[in-house]
């Protein structure tokens, strides 16, 4: 679902970013208000949690790949716009340092994720669970709430790819960004949504929570115990060193998640290489498509699980220093 660069046309994603603009500042004046300051680096803990859930490449039939996100999961933990600030500095670690989506589709690709899926999941999650849910109800709460979630999210990518050779195109009828309409996009996103992919966000999703309401309760905002929530609690820790060996798994997957194919392969699929994918602008970052050096392909995977885990870590942990305001332990 992490929209490349040059699939959607400039303009596009200059509306998408100033769309996004108000979103992350009411995000970031929500999270200083109803976040405590010494919970801040669980709050990366838990982006840490997305960063590793959309390494693990899901294949589906066909030969694309798609992944779980856990926006939903952060929001119940942790409130919808702390998700939202979560989700977007992930994909921000993931479009710069990995090449994961595109620099300029930043804001499309935080507005379907980092927006509209966690706001909309919890939404339904709260609306599913009730008051004071038993622990059966929220997590069938989280399953129904991640599962729309995602698919919403889905929804917008699909949009937004699909707008693309209706809007901009060449005197010759060729799109000169996506060349797919929306009456391909619609149908070729929500497929895998609704099946396989969206089950991997419940799986996820469900998984988690279930694991850290009974091992590690404090780690929410809604705690209100006695144990210090400085850090994460041990069980979280443990769950987070699994997530990281096991993410080499995602190499299993064979093949590319649809719309994010290289222009080559793109142009051997519909005769053409769009002019503003051919001719755009391309960053080049660090540690493309999470490989290190002339690291085998399953070690530098692991290492780049490292080094997201570890820089969302560092940057709420320096957020929590730099947090003003303090408020208590309020309810979910």
């Amino acid at each position: 679902m992490h929209i490349p660069e040059n699939y959607l046309s400039p303009s596009t994603c200059g509306v998408m970013t100033l769309a996004m603009a108000p979103v992350w500042y009411h995000a970031v004046r929500e999270v200083r208000r109803t976040v405590p300051r010494e919970r801040m680096p669980l709050l990366g803990v838990a982006a840490a949690f997305c960063f590793l859930a959309m390494m693990f490449n899901v294949p589906l039939p066909g030969g694309t790949t798609g992944h779980a996100v856990c926006g939903t999961l952060v929001a119940i933990l942790f409130g919808p716009w702390a998700a939202t600030l979560a989700v977007s500095i992930a994909l921000a670690i993931q479009a710069v340092f990995f090449g994961d989506g595109g620099i300029l589709a930043f804001g499309a690709n935080c507005f379907n994720m980092a927006f509209v899926l966690p706001l909309l999941g919890y939404a339904v999650y709260r609306l599913v669970a009730g008051e004071d849910p038993d622990p059966r109800r929220e997590l069938v709460a989280a399953g129904v709430g991640s599962y729309v979630g995602i698919n919403a999210a889905a929804l917008c990518a699909a949009t937004e790819f699909g707008i693309q050779p209706l809007l901009f195109h060449n005197a010759a009828g060729q799109a000169l960004y996506c060349p797919y309409p929306i009456w391909v996009s619609l149908p070729a996103m929500m497929l895998g949504h609704l099946t396989v992919f969206g089950l991997a966000e419940v799986v996820f999703t469900v998984g988690i929570l279930a694991y850290v309401r009974k091992a590690a309760p404090s780690f929410a905002l809604d705690f209100s115990g006695a144990e210090s929530p400085a850090k994460a609690p041990a069980a979280v820790a443990v769950l987070m060193a699994v997530l990281v060996a096991a993410c080499p798994l995602g190499l299993l997957a064979v093949g590319d998640a649809w719309g994010e194919w290289a222009t080559e392969d793109l142009a051997d699929l519909v005769g053409y290489a769009p002019a503003g994918l051919a001719d755009g602008w391309e960053w080049t970052s660090l540690f493309p498509d999470y490989s290190v050096g002339g690291l085998p392909d399953w070690l530098g995977y692991i290492l780049s699980a490292v080094i997201g885990v570890a820089l969302l870590v560092i940057i709420f942990r320096l957020a929590s220093g730099t947090s003003r305001t303090k408020v208590a332990f309020g309810s979910r």
